[in-house]
C-alpha cells in the first residue's frame, strides 16, 4: 500500500500551490480553474473531485487542502458519509452483479484515499459515525479479495494505535494541567534557602536548550493539522449560524502547546525571582540568556520566545539593580531577533533561513525548525479573517485554502523531525513538573528582592502581603511516575 507523502513533497516552497490539475470527468461545471489551477468550486463539486475513479486520483495536495479546509463547511463525519455514497453509488459497489474486475481496479484507489485521510487526520476518526461509515465502505472493498482485506486491516490497526497513543497523551496532559493549576503558589515571605533550582538540576545551558527541544518536538507530534482550522471556527456558515463544533474541544492539543509556552515563560520568571541574593539572580538571568541563544542556534524559536517573554515580565524587568550587573549584549541581540516591529520581520527572516537549512540538511540536528506557535496561529487567523470563505456565486474560495494549507503543511513537516539529542529524564522531569509562581507571587518575590520604587508599587506590595497565606512548596507539581510514559518518548 503506498503511504501518504511527506509534506515537503506535497507542497513546493514558492507559495500558493502551482501543481496542474486534470479536471475529473463531469466535474468541470462545478469547479473553476485559471491557468490550470483550481481556484473555486461548489462544495458538492469539490467533494466529487475528492473521490477517485478507475482512471482518476486527486492530486495529494488537493486531498490535504480539502480535508483540512472542508470542516469550515461540513462536519468530517458528514463528508465521510458523502464520500462513501459517491464511492458506493457511482462506482456501483452496492451492486452484487457489478463487474468484479472494476471493483479490483477501484479498491486500491479508494483505500489510498482512506490511508491518506487516516494518516494525516486521524483525530477525525474518534467519531463513531466516521468509523461506522469507513467500516461499511472497507467491508465492500475487502469482500472476496484477500489482498484488499489485508490492506483494510492495516489501515484500521494503524489508526487504532494512533488514537490510543493520542488518548494516553491527552489524559496525562489533562492531569498535569489540573494539578499545576492547583499548585500556583503565593509567597508570604521569601525562603531563606532554596533546595533546588534549574541550575542545580542542569548547569549546562546548552543541555537545557536541547531538553526544551525534546519537549517541543514531542508536543508538536500530537497536534493535528486540522486543529489550526478548528481553533478558528466559531460558527458554521452553512448551518444557520449554529455551533459547528459543540461539545468536545477540537483543538485541545494545540491549546496544550500554547499552555506549555506560558508555563515555560512563568518558570523562567520564577527561577529569576526566587533567589534571595542579587548575585544568584544575575547568574540565573545570564544562564537563561545562554539557553535562549542556544535555542536560537538549534532553530527552537518557540522556547526562545518563551524565555524572552519570561525575562520581560514586569516582576523580572523591574529588577534594575540586578540587571545592572548582567552582561546584556547577547540578550540585546536575541531581543533584536524577536523584535515584534514590522510584523516580526527579523524573526520571520530567521525562520526562513532555518526552514531553508532544514530543506538541505543532512542530519536531524540541522532539520529542526520549531516556529513561534502563537504567531503562526495569528497568521492563520488573519488569513482566515482577511479573505471570504465563500465567493458571491456561492463557490468555496479554494485559492484562500491553498495558502492556508501551505502554512499548515510547513508546520506539519517540521513536526515530523526526530529530536537528535539524548534525553535526560531528570532535567525533563524538572521542566515539566517544577512549581511556578502566579503573577502575584512573582511580584511579591520581586518586591522582596528589590523594594518598591513608587507609591503604586508600595500599595501593591502591601496588598499582596496581606492576602498571601501560602508559603511555596518546592515539591513537584506531579510525580515522575505520571510522566514516565511520555518521558520515554520525549
Amino acid at each position: 500500500m503506498p503511504q501518504t507523502p511527506t509534506f515537503p513533497e506535497m507542497f513546493d516552497s514558492s507559495g500558493i500551490n502551482r501543481i496542474l490539475y486534470q479536471p475529473k470527468e463531469n466535474s468541470c461545471a462545478a469547479l473553476y480553474y485559471h491557468d490550470n489551477n483550481l481556484l473555486s468550486g461548489s462544495l458538492e463539486g469539490l467533494i466529487q473531485h475528492l473521490v477517485p475513479s478507475i482512471d482518476y486520483y486527486p492530486d495529494r495536495t488537493y486531498v490535504f487542502t480539502f480535508l483540512l479546509s472542508s470542516r469550515l463547511f461540513i462536519h468530517p463525519h458528514e463528508l465521510m458519509a458523502k464520500v462513501c455514497h459517491v464511492c458506493i453509488e457511482h462506482q456501483r459497489l452496492h451492486d452484487p452483479s457489478a463487474d468484479k474486475s472494476r471493483l479490483r481496479k477501484m479498491a486500491p484507489r479508494i483505500l489510498q484515499l482512506l490511508t491518506e485521510w487516516t494518516e494525516t487526520f486521524p483525530y477525525d476518526f474518534r467519531d463513531e459515525r466516521m468509523m461506522r461509515n469507513m467500516r461499511d465502505l472497507t467491508q465492500r472493498l475487502g469482500s472476496g479479495d484477500e489482498v484488499h482485506r489485508r490492506s483494510v486491516q492495516q489501515i484500521i490497526q494503524n489508526l487504532i494505535r494512533r488514537l490510543a497513543a493520542l488518548s494516553q497523551y491527552e489524559e496525562v496532559i489533562a492531569k498535569i494541567h489540573a494539578q499545576a493549576t492547583n499548585r500556583l503558589t503565593v509567597l508570604k515571605t521569601k525562603p531563606q534557602s532554596i533546595q533546588r533550582d534549574i541550575i542545580t538540576v542542569c548547569s549546562d545551558p546548552f543541555t537545557l536548550a536541547q531538553q526544551l527541544t525534546h519537549i517541543e518536538l514531542e508536543r508538536l507530534t500530537y497536534i493535528g493539522p486540522e486543529e489550526f482550522v478548528q481553533a478558528l471556527v466559531q460558527k458554521d456558515p452553512l448551518n444557520n449560524d449554529k455551533s459547528c463544533y459543540s461539545g468536545r474541544k477540537k483543538s485541545r492539543n494545540l491549546e496544550a502547546y500554547v499552555e506549555w509556552f506560558n508555563r515555560l515563560s512563568y518558570l523562567v520568571a520564577t527561577e529569576i525571582c526566587m533567589p534571595v541574593k542579587k548575585k544568584q539572580r544575575v547568574r540565573m538571568i545570564e544562564y537563561f540568556i545562554d539557553v535562549a541563544r542556544e535555542c536560537f542556534n538549534i532553530g527552537n524559536f518557540n522556547s526562545l520566545m518563551a524565555i524572552i517573554s519570561g525575562m520581560n515580565m514586569s516582576p523580572v524587568s523591574r529588577l534594575k539593580k540586578t540587571w545592572a550587573k548582567v552582561k546584556t549584549a547577547k540578550f540585546d541581540i536575541l531581543e533584536h531577533q524577536m523584535d515584534p516591529s514590522s510584523n516580526f520581520y527579523n524573526y520571520r527572516t530567521a525562520l526562513r533561513a532555518a526552514a531553508q537549512r532544514s530543506l538541505t540538511a543532512h542530519s536531524n540536528r540541522e532539520k529542526i525548525v520549531i516556529p513561534f506557535c502563537s504567531l503562526l496561529i495569528k497568521d492563520i487567523y488573519f488569513l482566515n479573517e482577511g479573505c471570504a470563505n465563500l465567493l458571491p456565486n456561492g463557490h468555496v474560495n479554494f485559492e484562500k485554502f491553498w495558502e492556508m494549507a501551505k502554512q499548515v503543511s510547513e508546520f506539519m513537516a517540521w513536526r515530523e523531525v526526530e529530536c537528535p539529542f539524548d534525553r535526560d529524564r531528570k532535567i525533563l522531569h524538572y521542566l515539566l513538573t517544577a512549581p511556578v509562581f502566579s503573577e502575584d507571587a512573582l511580584y511579591l518575590a520581586s518586591y522582596e528582592s528589590e523594594g518598591p520604587e513608587n507609591h503604586t508599587e508600595k500599595d501593591r506590595w502591601k496588598s499582596l502581603r496581606c492576602v498571601s497565606k501560602v508559603i511555596p512548596s518546592h515539591q513537584s507539581v506531579c510525580g515522575l511516575g505520571l510522566w514516565s510514559t511520555l518521558l520515554g518518548k520525549v
